[in-house]
């Protein structure tokens, strides 16, 4: 038994949806599409919001982060899986696709959370907005979830990736995400489970009932504006928000809360795809509206 789990593995198969050759050629062209666009959408959200000074709110700086976590997150393994729906990925580069995929994911799960309460705030509290939501305390709060989430990462994936594979490398995934990388794991994998179900606490149901607790402050409060032009404006700078708080804490629960499974299944890999490819894509509807204001900026000004 000793020389088998002695085997070292220094790359990883993925295996993506080579079972699936139909889906494979469906994907191609869809993820392709979606990629680009996420690409373009999110670098407009980062470049319009430096561009015109009066979107320089913290909702537009949290705004940004999640662009930048956006095309941090999808250009960890998009294109990977563009170029070679069956590919090969090394050690090292599974390690580093793991560590970041779990640090954008993480470090959204709380800036979700802080953008509903700025939310709360502009909208519950208008006249101490300013003072209670500075720039001082966004670069804080934002600083504070890149770097907490990134160190927690880190130690997931330490532990994940030190455990013995004896020779398995065939990962039953499009990238090397953590829970079908412990799969090929000959060792014990308790402490890394415990590791994930702490922060998967933390992270899902925490920030979760914060989000719901600030909606529902931010409802009650918009019902008791008299005036239907107020309750309309502030119920569109809520939407956008909450259809992506919705489908990506959806995807993350079905993904992380399930109950553990030996065999993987084709509906994680879609999941995956629908968190990565389609999330960004419902913020472009603020892309749109930020681009207006500068163009409008640009003709006022000619």
């Amino acid at each position: 038994m000793e020389p088998v789990n002695s085997t070292e593995v220094s790359e990883f198969f993925l295996k993506g949806f080579s079972g699936y050759p139909a889906l494979e050629h469906l994907l191609f062209p869809l993820c392709s599409a979606m990629y680009l666009v996420t690409l373009l959408g999110n670098t407009g959200i980062v470049a319009v919001s430096l561009l015109d000074a009066r979107l320089h709110t913290p909702m537009y700086f949290f705004l940004g982060n999640l662009s930048i976590l956006d095309i941090c997150y999808t250009s960890t393994f998009v294109p990977l899986m563009l170029v070679h729906l069956l590919s090969t990925i090394s050690f090292l580069g599974c390690a580093l696709q793991m560590c970041l995929s779990l640090s954008t994911g993480s470090t959204e799960c709380l800036l979700l959370a802080i953008m509903a309460y700025d939310r709360y705030l502009a909208i519950c509290r208008p006249l101490r907005y300013p003072v209670l939501m500075s720039h001082r305390l966004c670069w804080l709060l934002a600083g504070a979830a890149w770097v907490l989430c990134l160190c927690k990462s880190v130690t997931e994936t330490v532990i994940a990736m030190r455990l013995p594979f004896c020779g398995h490398r065939v990962v039953s995934h499009f990238t090397c995400e953590i829970l079908a990388v412990l799969k090929l794991a000959c060792g014990d994998t308790s402490i890394s489970e415990v590791f994930l179900l702490v922060g998967a606490i933390l992270l899902l149901p925490v920030p979760l009932a914060f989000i719901c607790l600030s909606y529902t402050l931010i409802l009650a409060t918009t019902l008791r504006v008299p005036s239907a032009a107020g309750r309309r404006k502030a119920f569109s700078t809520c939407s956008a928000h909450l259809a992506v708080v919705m489908l990506f804490y959806g995807t993350v629960i079905f993904m992380y809360m399930k109950p553990k499974s030996k065999e993987a299944r084709i509906s994680d890999e879609v999941f995956t795809v629908l968190y990565a490819v389609v999330t960004p894509i419902l913020r472009n509807k603020e892309v749109k509206e930020a681009a207006r204001k500068v163009w409008g900026r640009i003709r006022t000004s000619r």
